[in-house]
């Protein structure tokens, strides 16, 4: 968790599993068994997490210097209840593919290297 990305992944499954927790554990606890303060400590939980995920995608966007358009399928998939986890499969593969790298470190000795 000691780069740029390394916390984006990290924030980005802690949000992925609060959200599912959120839709398949708390909310079926509230509306089938009446546990309302299942949704409202999962729900905080959740919201808080979601907000890290946010600001952990534009902290990527500037310094990994991340497009646009990568950015916003970041953000679509932190509204989509596995949508974390597949863009954090997708970034998988574009790093073993050499095209996007971990710190602003990193891609700096990449294009030295080059």
């Amino acid at each position: 968790m000691g780069t740029v990305l390394g916390r984006f992944k990290v924030v980005g499954i802690l949000e992925g599993i609060s959200f599912l927790l959120l839709l398949l554990v708390a909310m079926p606890l509230k509306y089938a068994a009446g546990v309302d303060m299942a949704v409202t400590i999962v729900g905080a939980a959740h919201g808080a997490l979601f907000v890290l995920y946010i600001l952990a995608a534009l902290h990527a966007f500037i310094r990994l210097k991340w497009s646009l358009t990568k950015l916003f399928w970041a953000l679509v998939a932190s509204v989509l209840p596995i949508g974390t986890f597949v863009f954090e499969a997708h970034l998988n593969k574009e790093i073993q593919a050499g095209r996007m790298y971990s710190s602003p470190e990193e891609a700096s000795q990449a294009r030295r290297a080059s």
